[in-house]
């Protein structure tokens, strides 16, 4: 089946950047929050997002507008029953997932394909809360969705090969690159990248070498574009503890144990850009202070 209608639930930095680059690519998009006053902050973020995209000569002025008026936000799930397709991207918090899909397997016809933007949950407990196991997957996009290409086709064991096809075809129809793989912690790139960013606050810990001169080392030694420190406080500190605790509930190995260092920042409330502090420090816009 070809994907005309997406429905995205969650409209924060996530929801509001997968609800966009759908638009872009010509879809008819419904994104659902819980209250009014953060649909009108995804809105902003689009807003802002398309006009950097105008401003780059990447889009034309009329595209962004029609872009934007392919997106209507809502509180109510009920305007989910005629999508193609719906992601979640909410809250990284299982019972909060499983909630929502059991509320949408009630409203969507049994045609619609679920997918979560999970990047560290089982997908296949997720699914068990609906009605519809083979035609759920996940569908991790990468943050910002409207700049980083990668989208990870997740195929749990319920996944019908159909539903990974239509899922392949759709995130090609967006510009990005499906890549498929099993349903195991991490997928792909959190299994490879989360190891390393542990691994540099442990040689942190140990005196190593400094924050700074650890993300140097990683961008011209590795040639990754973003050193591990830099990565964690974009990303935020508060998500990768709860994504390594994840990790090691399910591996049971000690390469995944959070750092004493990470957690401690966390419970100090240092989470990265969003706080304006974590292994660095942050201005009001988010620009890194010297």
């Amino acid at each position: 089946m070809a994907i005309e209608r997406v429905g995205v639930v969650g409209f924060g930095q996530m929801g509001s950047g997968i609800a966009q680059v759908c638009a872009m690519a010509g879809l008819d998009v419904v994104a659902r929050e819980i209250d009014q006053q953060f649909i009108e902050r995804g809105f902003s973020r689009i807003d802002s997002s398309l006009a950097r995209v105008v401003k780059s000569g990447k889009v034309s002025e009329d595209d962004a507008k029609k872009t934007r008026g392919r997106i209507r936000g809502t509180t109510a799930l009920a305007d989910f029953k005629d999508r193609d397709l719906v992601i979640e991207a909410v809250i990284e918090v299982m019972d909060a997932k499983k909630e929502v899909f059991e509320q949408l397997d009630r409203v969507c016809p049994p045609s619609t394909i679920f997918a979560s933007n999970t990047s560290s949950l089982t997908i296949i407990e997720i699914a068990a809360a609906t009605k519809r196991p083979d035609r759920f997957a996940g569908l991790h996009f990468f943050n910002p969705p409207v700049v980083m290409q990668l989208v990870e086709v997740v195929k749990a064991i319920t996944t019908s090969d159909a539903t990974v096809e239509t899922l392949r075809a759709f995130v090609t129809r967006l510009g990005h690159t499906p890549v498929v793989c099993k349903d195991t912690p991490g997928f792909i790139v959190n299994r490879l990248m989360i190891p390393i960013m542990l691994e540099a606050i442990r040689a942190l810990e140990e005196g190593v070498a400094t924050a700074e001169d650890i993300d140097k080392a990683v961008k011209l030694g590795l040639r990754h574009p973003m050193g591990p420190f830099e990565l964690i406080d974009y990303t935020g500190l508060d998500i990768n503890l709860h994504v390594a605790n994840t990790f090691f509930d399910e591996f049971r190995d000690p390469a995944w144990a959070p750092p004493p260092l990470l957690k401690r920042m966390v419970l100090a409330g240092h989470l990265g850009v969003k706080t304006g502090k974590g292994f660095y420090e942050y201005d009001e816009n988010g620009k890194r202070k010297p």
